[in-house]
């Protein structure tokens, strides 16, 4: 399969204010947000021309910009207004959107407090994240060997690009072992996440577990599928898993908006077998996203 590279394509960007040719969206190599990690980003899906959440995905872009001690130049409103325009700009209804803001390059050095905000939006044709008949047969992870790292050692609430290095790491390791993905345990031992994406677990017990996120992101997805599934009459626990937990478990599925709902069918030594809760949650989700 031929790759088609990001800085190479067709279409316009929203770029600090204006749209620009796809190709001319570009800033300069010494720009804090690449040296320093100073850029944070929204991953969001568009479902029939409508982007799904996306008033909260624009809040959290701006939360996540706070706790990297700077903000957007621009409303909520205003960004909102702009995520539609690039949409209809590219003329997509189903497809992929990334606003993200990062620190320029008046300064380049720790401190950054002089340095412009600068400010995009992005929209591309994007189809599943996961093949779709590999994702109904549930797909397997790894478990990484990076943790995810304690509230007092990086801004864990934020969606932080510098954050993602240890993800990709373990991603390039699973995929060289065979496995589709990673498991992420955290600081303390304890199941946090995929690389991408939150976890949940049918537990014996017949209630739906997730690891309590604590030092990951709260996904939107995530909080999504806990109200679907609760109002399915599913009792979902949120604690700490630790990992010889998962033998307990009979099934086992992600949530992103990358990911949607991914049934999962093996961790490690760990195997699940994607079932009726997990494919109903799948669905409702689809249902939910699409409008029906």
């Amino acid at each position: 399969m031929s790759i088609i590279p990001f800085d190479d394509r067709d279409g316009l960007i929203w770029l600090n204010g204006e749209m620009v040719p796809w190709r001319d969206a570009k800033t300069h190599s010494l720009t804090h947000g690449l040296h320093y990690a100073s850029m944070v980003f929204e991953g969001e899906r568009s479902y029939g021309g409508t982007i799904f959440k996306s008033r909260e995905h624009t809040e959290r872009l701006r939360n996540s910009c706070q706790l990297l001690d700077f903000d957007i130049p621009y409303s909520d409103d205003e960004m909102e207004a702009v995520k539609a325009d690039v949409l209809k700009a590219n003329d997509i209804v189903d497809g992929y959107v990334r606003a993200f803001c990062w620190r320029g390059s008046e300064m380049m050095a720790i401190s950054a407090q002089q340095t412009k905000t600068h400010v995009a939006v992005a929209a591309w044709q994007w189809p599943s994240y996961f093949d779709p008949e590999v994702k109904m047969k549930g797909i397997t992870l790894d478990i990484a060997d990076w943790k995810r790292p304690s509230p007092e050692s990086a801004p864990v609430h934020a969606k932080a690009a510098g954050l993602y290095m240890i993800c990709t790491l373990s991603k390039h390791a699973a995929e060289r072992k065979g496995y589709t993905d990673a498991l992420m345990l955290d600081y303390r031992g304890y199941v946090a996440e995929a690389t991408g994406a939150n976890v949940f677990f049918l537990m014996d017990d017949g209630k739906i577990h997730t690891p309590e996120a604590d030092c990951f992101l709260n996904g939107i997805t995530r909080r999504t599928v806990i109200e679907l599934a609760q109002k399915e009459g599913l009792e979902v626990v949120e604690r700490h898993i630790m990992p010889e937990e998962m033998a307990n478990a009979r099934e086992c599925f992600l949530t992103g908006t990358a990911a949607e709902v991914t049934p999962v069918s093996q961790i490690g030594d760990y195997s699940f077998t994607p079932g009726n809760v997990t494919r109903s949650l799948v669905q409702a989700y689809e249902d939910l996203v699409y409008g029906r």
